[in-house]
C-alpha cells in the first residue's frame, strides 16, 4: 500500500510528514536529547545536506527544484535546533569528557583538527567566512537580480503567450500551462531572494552560538565544577569547536546548493554534462593550458613533476577530444544502397504508390523526425492533425516521413500526391523569431515569413531566444517550423485530402453513432456525390464535425434534388449558426461587407441561367477591385473579412472571389441566425465602381 493510501485520523500520511517534521524540530529546542539521538540527528543533517546538493546538481532548470526555498528554511531550522540541543548538553555535561556531547562532535573535534582547539577555531572561522562572505553573498545577489529581471520580463512573456494563443501556435491548455510556468518562475526567484537571508542569518547564529558555548562552558567549568582555567578551556573549547564544525559543514554544503540552483540557466542537460561539453569540449583551450604548464614546469625551481604531469594529461585529453570531434564531423550523409538490378518482368505491384501527403528531409534534419532521437517534429505534426480534426471534423491521412538524399542537408520538402507544394531550408543553430505586431525593438537577422500565418519573422541564433521573448517575439524552433509548414499545407489543401476512403470511414463512423442516418442518404446520393458536397464545404472552410446535422439535412433534401450546389447551400443554411460563430467568434453583432440592391440585381440579370460564365470581364474586374478595397477596409477596422449576400449569389461570388481573395468568406442571408444583428460596414456597388 502506498503512503498516500495510509490514513491517520482521516488524513493521508504523506500530508502529515512535513508538519510532523517541523513540530519535531521545534521540540528539539525545548526537550533535552540523549547523546545517541544527537549523534543520529547530526548524521541525518549531513546526509540531508548532501542529498540537497546532489538534487541541485542534477536539476536541469531551477523550477525542477521549486521546493528549494522551503527546504532551505527547514534545513536551517534543523541546524539551529541541533545547535540549541548540543549547547544544552555541552554546558550541562561538558565537564565529564570529550564525548559528553556525543561521538559525532567528539570525532569532529579530534579527528578533523587533531584535538587542537586553536586550529579548530581557525578552520571554523574560515568556513564561516567562505559561507557568509563568498557563497551566501554571491548567491543572494544572483537571486536578487534574477527575481528583479524575472518580474520585469513577466508582462512580455505573458503577451508572448497570448499572441501565441491568438495565432493558433498553441491551444488553451498549453497557454494555461505556460502562464502557470511563468508565475511559478517569478514566485521561485522571489522566494529564493528571501530564502538566501536564512543562510546569512545561520552563519551569524553559528558565530554567536560558538561564543556562547565557549564563554558559558568555561564559566560553568570554573564556578560549578571547580575546574582549572586550562582544563576548562581545553574541554569546553574542543566540544565547542566540534559542535561548530559539525553544523557549519552541512551549512556550507546547503549554501553551495543554493548558489548552484539560482545560478543555473534552463537547459535540457544536467550540470555534469554541460561541464563536460562546455569546459572540456574545446581542445584548443586544453592545448594552450598544457603549453603554459609545460613552460612553467621547465623553469628552474618550479615543481617539475606536478606541472609536467598535468601538462601531459591536458594535452592528451585535448588530442583525444580532437580525434573524437573529427570522427563526428566525418560522418556525412548515409551512403546510397546499391540499386538492385531491374526485374526481368514488371507488374503493377512494382509501381510504388503515390503518398497523399509526404514529408521529405535532408540528412541533417533526420533527428527531428526520427522517433529514436525524440522526433519533436513528428509529435507536433500529430498535435496539429488532432487540432485540425477537432476544428474541421476531418482526419488528415497519415503523413509519410522519409529522408531524401537529393535534398540539401538542411532542406525539407512537402509533397501532395507526389507534387512538391512547399519546401524550405532551416539554417543550422538558428530559430525563427516571429513578429506578432507588439514587439519592443528590433532584432538583427535574415528576414523570413512564418508559413502558417504569413507573419514576418527573423532568423536569430538559438542563444538569443530569451532576448527575443523579452522583446515580445514568438520564437519557433526548427521542429515547430516544419510542423507548422505541414499544417499550413493540409489546411490549404484540405479538400483534396478528402478521398473516397475517408468518406467511407466517415459514413462507417456515422452508422455506429447514429444508426440508420447514413442509410437515409445513400439511396439518393452515391458516395461520389457525398464526397463532392463535403469537399466543397471544406474548401470554403466550413467544419463538417457536426455530421448529425449535416446528414440529416442531406437526408431531407436529397430526395428532391441531387444537384451538388443546391445540396451545399441547403447544408450551409442548416449549419449557419456554426459557420457564423466560427467567423465572428460568438459575437452578437455581425459587421459585414454587403452588396447594394442594384449590384445584386445587375449580377442576377447578367448571369441568367448560365451563372458566372456570362459575366463580362469588365464586371469581373470591377467586382474584384471593389472586393479587395472593401476587404482592406474591413480588416483595417478590425472586423472579420465576411461578405453577406443573397443565397442565389453566394456560391457564385465565393468561387469568383476565392481565387484572388482566399481569406474572404462569403455567407448568405439564410445562414445568419435570427438572434444575430447585422451591420453592413462597407457596401459594394458595381454601378458606382464602374
Amino acid at each position: 500500500m502506498s503512503a498516500q493510501g495510509v490514513l491517520l485520523l482521516g488524513v493521508p500520511l504523506n500530508r502529515l510528514a512535513v508538519p510532523t517534521l517541523v513540530l519535531l524540530i521545534l521540540a528539539m529546542m525545548i526537550l533535552p536529547l540523549p547523546t545517541f539521538m544527537l549523534d543520529v540527528l547530526f548524521t541525518l543533517n549531513i546526509a540531508l545536506a548532501m542529498i540537497v546538493m546532489l538534487v541541485s546538481l542534477n536539476s536541469r532548470r531551477p523550477l525542477d527544484f521549486s521546493v528549494f526555498p522551503t527546504v532551505l528554511l527547514l534545513t536551517t531550522l534543523l541546524r539551529l535546533s541541533l545547535n540549541v540541543a548540543s549547547t544544552r548538553i555541552i554546558l550541562m555535561q561538558g565537564h565529564t569528557g570529550p564525548d559528553a556531547a556525543g561521538k559525532v562532535i567528539e570525532s569532529f573535534g579530534n579527528f578533523l583538527v587533531g584535538g587542537n582547539y586553536v586550529v579548530g577555531f581557525v578552520v571554523f572561522l574560515i568556513l564561516v567566512i567562505i559561507n557568509f562572505v563568498v557563497i551566501t553573498k554571491g548567491a543572494g545577489r544572483i537571486a536578487e537580480v534574477a527575481a528583479r529581471f524575472t518580474l520585469d520580463s513577466m508582462p512580455g512573456k505573458q503577451l508572448a503567450v497570448d499572441a501565441d494563443l491568438n495565432a493558433g501556435f498553441i491551444n488553451e491548455a498549453e497557454a494555461r500551462a505556460r502562464r502557470h510556468e511563468i508565475g511559478r518562475e517569478a514566485d521561485f526567484y522571489g522566494a529564493m531572494d528571501g530564502a538566501s537571508k536564512f543562510v546569512r542569518g545561520d552563519a551569524v547564529a553559528g558565530m554567536v552560538i560558538l561564543l556562547v558555548n565557549l564563554i558559558g562552558g568555561v564559566l560553568v567549568g570554573l564556578f560549578q565544577h571547580n575546574l582549572g582555567m586550562t582544563e576548562a578551556l581545553g574541554r569546553y573549547a574542543l566540544l565547542t569547536v566540534g559542535d561548530g564544525l559539525v553544523t557549519q559543514i552541512p551549512a556550507l554544503i546547503i549554501s553551495t546548493a543554493a548558489g548552484i540552483v539560482v545560478s543555473r540557466a534552463s537547459s535540457e542537460q544536467d550540470l555534469s554534462h554541460e561541464f563536460s561539453t562546455q569546459i572540456f569540449g574545446r581542445p584548443q583551450a586544453l592545448y594552450i593550458a598544457a603549453a603554459v604548464l609545460g613552460v612553467l614546469g621547465m623553469i628552474p625551481g618550479t615543481p617539475h613533476l606536478a606541472f609536467l604531469t598535468i601538462a601531459v594529461l591536458l594535452g592528451g585529453l585535448g588530442f583525444w577530444l580532437t580525434r573524437r570531434q573529427n570522427r563526428a564531423f566525418d560522418i556525412g550523409p548515409p551512403e546510397r544502397e546499391d540499386e538492385e538490378s531491374a526485374p526481368l518482368d514488371l507488374t503493377w505491384d512494382d509501381i510504388p504508390p503515390v503518398d497523399v501527403l509526404a514529408l521529405e528531409v535532408g540528412y541533417r534534419l533526420i533527428p527531428l523526425v526520427d522517433r529514436n532521437h525524440g522526433g519533436a517534429a513528428l509529435a507536433r505534426i500529430t498535435e496539429a492533425r488532432r487540432r485540425f480534426a477537432i476544428d474541421m471534423g476531418l482526419v488528415v491521412p497519415l503523413i509519410r516521413v522519409r529522408d531524401n538524399l537529393d535534398l540539401k542537408p538542411n532542406m525539407y520538402r512537402i509533397t501532395l500526391k507526389g507534387v512538391d507544394v512547399a519546401h524550405g531550408e532551416l539554417p543550422t543553430g538558428q530559430v525563427l523569431a516571429v513578429d506578432m505586431g507588439s514587439v519592443l525593438g528590433r532584432l538583427e537577422g535574415e528576414s523570413c515569413v512564418e508559413p502558417l500565418t504569413g507573419l514576418t519573422g527573423i532568423w536569430i541564433d538559438a542563444g538569443r531566444v530569451e532576448e527575443a521573448e523579452m522583446r515580445g517575439f514568438v520564437v519557433l524552433e526548427p521542429a515547430g517550423l516544419i510542423a507548422r509548414q505541414v499544417e499550413a499545407v493540409f489546411r490549404q489543401h484540405a479538400a483534396e485530402l478528402l478521398g473516397r476512403t475517408e468518406v467511407q470511414q466517415l459514413l462507417d463512423t456515422l452508422a455506429r453513432n447514429h444508426p440508420g442516418l447514413a442509410e437515409d442518404v445513400t439511396p439518393y446520393l452515391p458516395l461520389t456525390s457525398v464526397q463532392a458536397v463535403l469537399q466543397q464545404l471544406i474548401a470554403e472552410n466550413v467544419s463538417i464535425r457536426d455530421t448529425r446535422t449535416l446528414f440529416e439535412t442531406l437526408a431531407a433534401r436529397a430526395p428532391k434534388s441531387q444537384a451538388i450546389d443546391d445540396l451545399v447551400e441547403t447544408v450551409r443554411a442548416a449549419l449557419g449558426r456554426s459557420i457564423v460563430d466560427r467567423l465572428f467568434e460568438g459575437g452578437n453583432t455581425l459587421r459585414v461587407i454587403g452588396l447594394s440592391a442594384a449590384t445584386e440585381s445587375r449580377l442576377l440579370t447578367e448571369m441568367g441561367d448560365e451563372g458566372e460564365a456570362l459575366l463580362s470581364p469588365a464586371t469581373l474586374d470591377v467586382l474584384n477591385d471593389l472586393a479587395e478595397r472593401a476587404l482592406a477596409a474591413q480588416e483595417g477596422a478590425g472586423y472579420p473579412p465576411v461578405l453577406l449576400t443573397s443565397p442565389a449569389l453566394r456560391a457564385i461570388l465565393s468561387r469568383l472571389l476565392r481565387r484572388n481573395l482566399p481569406q474572404l468568406s462569403v455567407i448568405a442571408y439564410a445562414e445568419v441566425p435570427a438572434d444575430k444583428t447585422v451591420r453592413v460596414t462597407t457596401e459594394l456597388d458595381i454601378v458606382e465602381g464602374a
